[in-house]
């Protein structure tokens, strides 16, 4: 089955490129374009997507709150899945890029992104990895080190549930370490690495690494700066 995208951009020439690199792939197609977040909540009403490439400034309903409201629980249905967010940003460290993976989206992209990386975030969101590096997640984290909670709270009942191991691996992935670096790190294999970070995910009931690595620095689990 193809992967469905829907494409919401005030930009009409970007909605427009991004379609003919989408189209002229064998696994994916373009479902629906819109133009503010009014349009994409009224268009994924409407069609079934996989994934939305959503832009963060927008008039009518940024792409913020648009993604929030997508992937509330009073949008769709149980039995239709939401579809994962892509956030598409001018600037690598963008306080809406922030925002919207607190809302709910799986990561976020340039918009000059080279069409073999923009084909390759898509597949990896739809299968459920992570989007973009953790380490490019963590700069932005550590530009809002004000807005994280001090060194000297108290470890947060949220990371109760997890293993010492498990909050070890954490700790690794929100630092920007790949799997394989983990696994050298700890000495274990990289499979095992990749259960734990899955049972991490199913644990904390979130929807994927990056959100992992947010909520590795909201409990400060992990400290904003060098490693």
């Amino acid at each position: 089955m193809k992967i469905r995208v829907a494409l919401v951009d005030d930009q009409e020439l970007l909605r427009t490129g991004f379609r003919m690199i989408l189209d002229a792939q064998q696994d994916m197609e373009v479902v629906g374009e819109a133009a503010d977040g009014v349009a994409a909540l009224e268009l994924l009403e409407q069609v079934r997507a996989d994934v939305v490439l959503m832009d963060v400034r927008m008039p009518a309903l940024d792409g913020v709150e648009a993604t929030r409201r997508l992937l509330g629980d009073g949008f769709g249905s149980a039995l239709d899945p939401h579809p994962k967010v892509l956030i598409l940003t001018t600037f690598d460290l963008d306080e809406y890029a922030f925002a919207a993976i607190k809302a709910g989206a799986s990561g976020f992209l340039l918009k000059d992104v080279p069409p073999t990386e923009l084909l390759s975030a898509i597949r990896a969101v739809h299968s459920g990895d992570a989007v973009v590096a953790p380490s490019t997640t963590r700069r932005l984290l550590d530009r809002f080190a004000p807005l994280l909670p001090s060194s000297a709270a108290p470890p947060p009942p949220t990371l109760s549930a997890l293993t010492e191991r498990e909050r070890e691996v954490l700790g690794l992935v929100a630092q920007g370490l790949s799997n394989a670096e983990i696994a050298a790190r700890l000495v274990l294999s990289e499979a095992t690495v990749k259960t734990h970070v899955g049972r991490i995910l199913m644990k904390l009931d979130l929807r994927d690494r990056v959100q992992a690595v947010v909520l590795a620095y909201e409990t400060g689990l992990v400290r904003p700066g060098p490693h």
